[in-house]
């Protein structure tokens, strides 16, 4: 009768230890709790904004740190909202997790990082957790295998996680993380982040993967089931404007993605800067001045776009002047 009290027992513990984990993990302290918190935040914020037209922007942190939507909205007339995540979660994930916010009416820009482009498969490291921790597991058709796994690693906390926020505790009275920090009211962060190591201009080896062209043209179906309208854009990032690779290599990433939906990006540097100035701590986050520099250009690029929205036939909005 012992042992099976005892395999009892040890259930009972390897229980608890995995749900303090799991908390950890997913409801405070964990870089997975501020994600899903920052993602929760946006959904209700967006589901607040009552109108006939919104603009929707969505991607990685490539464009949740890039954008200065309150300069956008004050340009375009319309509400603009940032639904930047995060690029580990994958396209698979991203798409469908923004697709359930999407309107009638709305625009939707998707600004896909090459994190994003590149990727094989449209999942990345964060992909079966993040879709659970907002309660959607499965999110983007993650293998169950694969799914399976990541449940289990829900409730394991990283000994460089757990060090980080025990030292927080001790030195701030609070733990911290990446996206812990708060956004606004239209999904900007609130806070830049500096660089502290050296730059190096990235270069990119291949075109846009099959599976992501393939996955965001069924993204636009997808919106445009809803009776919304989707726009891509290259994204801004630091890279050698140079090599004749990456730029044989970008153009063809725009010929593909342009067969798939309108792309708005600057023709002559293809959104390719050499700049590291305009840049915060990555090669796609932007410091508060490249915002609005890049803000303004978004507002010229965006305007036919949302001129055809707003004058359909089943638009009450008048375009503004």
């Amino acid at each position: 009768m012992w042992k099976p009290l005892k395999l009892a027992s040890w259930i009972a513990i390897a229980g608890l230890a995995w749900s303090v984990g799991y908390l950890y993990n997913v409801r405070y302290g964990g870089e997975l709790s501020w994600l899903r918190a920052m993602y929760e935040r946006k959904v209700a914020l967006a589901s607040q904004i009552e109108a006939p037209h919104r603009l929707l922007i969505t991607g990685g942190s490539g464009a949740h740190y890039t954008l200065n939507t309150k300069l956008m909205e004050q340009e375009l007339g319309i509400p603009v909202f940032n639904m930047g995540l995060d690029g580990p979660i994958g396209l698979d994930v991203i798409l469908p997790s923004v697709l359930s916010q999407v309107r009638r009416g709305d625009i939707v820009l998707l600004i896909p990082e090459y994190l994003l482009l590149l990727d094989e498969d449209g999942l990345g490291d964060r992909s079966g957790s993040f879709g659970m921790a907002i309660g959607q597991p499965g999110l983007g058709g993650i293998p169950p295998k694969q799914l399976a796994l990541d449940a289990m690693m829900l409730g394991v906390p990283t000994l460089r996680g757990i060090t980080k926020s025990s030292l927080e505790v001790i030195e701030k009275g609070k733990m911290t993380g990446y996206y812990s920090d708060p956004v606004d009211e239209r999904g900007d962060p609130t806070v830049t982040k500096e660089r502290a190591g050296n730059w190096w201009q990235m270069t990119f080896q291949e075109p846009v993967s099959k599976h992501a062209l393939q996955r965001i043209a069924k993204f636009r179906e997808e919106v445009e089931a809803k009776g919304a309208t989707l726009v891509l854009s290259l994204p801004w990032v630091y890279a050698n404007s140079s090599d004749e690779k990456t730029i044989r290599n970008v153009k063809k990433t725009a010929e593909e993605l342009s067969k798939i939906a309108p792309l708005i990006y600057e023709k002559d540097s293809l959104n390719l800067k050499s700049d590291s100035n305009l840049f915060a701590d990555t090669h796609y986050h932007l410091k508060p001045e490249a915002r609005t520099i890049r803000a303004m250009e978004l507002v010229q690029q965006l305007k036919p776009a949302i001129a055809q929205q707003l004058t359909a036939p089943n638009s009450t909005t008048k375009v503004p002047q």
